[in-house]
């Protein structure tokens, strides 16, 4: 109990500035005497806290000392730097200042190792932008309005109540309750074209648990390739997903919506795939190629 008690007069004072005796015992609901008892600890502990008289005195942590020495390890330094070298989503987040400053704070330089950027080739811009909307919108609880291509073929105006914004699967998702549906929906990032932040508010809802990233019927779909394909069959299937061959063939078993997406998504392959099963599928597959035939033949 008192050692959470003083992590929290650390973080207090880290937070503050300075605090008196008086107002950290009402912070922390304990008597002063209490307060100075855990001064006297922490100055055993290590942690430089002392205490100033006068009109504007008060309990102090020296400057740079707490983070740099005792509370964060040397590899926990780095951890927080390269997580924050590595998020280049946004430019207008300031996370290069931050860097900076918290560089400087622990002592320690962190080369530009690793760099992910979430945003699509030659749109950062535009995905940056739609990103920090609707983030500010999932932050402050505003309502947005948005243009949503689905995979069902058709294109929908839709009023939302943002929840959460979630990485999945090389994707991002808003997570959000849908005003027309009355229920919520996930909505990919990439497929939402026009989007407008509303005066009006909302209040929080929790989030069911799990939402699902795609609506609709999964089953197990099976597919061959050849063997020439792996490097695209390894970037939209997991490993464990993949068995191989009698003659270097990769056979790839996975659970997909059955849905327009998947026709378009197999027929990206061309002739570089084999529809194993369901085979109801492979009547739907030839009926799509023989319209794409009949469309660009001449």
């Amino acid at each position: 109990m008192q050692e959470s008690r003083l992590f929290k007069i650390v973080y207090y004072l880290l937070d503050k500035g300075q605090a008196t005796a008086p107002e950290l015992a009402e912070a922390l609901e304990v008597s002063v005497r209490t307060i100075y008892r855990d001064m006297d600890a922490l100055s055993e502990a290590g942690i430089p806290v002392y205490a100033e008289a006068g009109r504007n005195g008060g309990i102090r942590l020296m400057n740079d000392f707490v983070l740099d020495k005792a509370v964060l390890s040397g590899d926990e330094k780095q951890e927080i730097l390269a997580a924050l070298q590595s998020i280049n989503i946004a430019q207008n987040i300031s996370s290069s200042q931050t860097l900076q400053k918290l560089s400087a704070m622990f002592h320690l330089h962190t080369e530009n190792w690793l760099a992910v950027d979430f945003s699509r080739w030659g749109n950062r811009e535009s995905d940056n932008k739609k990103f920090e909307l609707l983030k500010s919108a999932v932050i402050h609880g505003k309502k947005i309005k948005i243009h949503y291509a689905s995979s069902y073929e058709n294109i929908s105006e839709r009023i939302v109540e943002p929840g959460k914004l979630v990485y999945k699967a090389k994707a991002w998702y808003l997570q959000a309750y849908c005003t027309e549906k009355q229920d919520w929906r996930t909505f990919k990032l990439n497929r939402i074209f026009k989007w407008e932040v509303l005066d009006e508010s909302f209040p929080k809802r929790s989030l069911p648990e799990p939402i699902e990233d795609v609506q609709g019927e999964y089953g197990q779909i099976t597919l061959r390739f050849p063997k020439e394909m792996a490097y695209r069959v390894y970037d939209e299937f997991e490993e464990t997903q993949i068995q191989p061959g009698e003659k270097g063939d990769l056979i790839v078993s996975a659970r997909m919506p059955e849905d327009e997406w998947l026709i378009g998504f197999l027929l990206s392959f061309g002739t570089q795939v084999e529809l194993l099963s369901p085979a109801y599928l492979k009547d739907v597959l030839a009926e799509q190629a023989r319209l794409l035939y009949e469309k660009y033949k001449t």
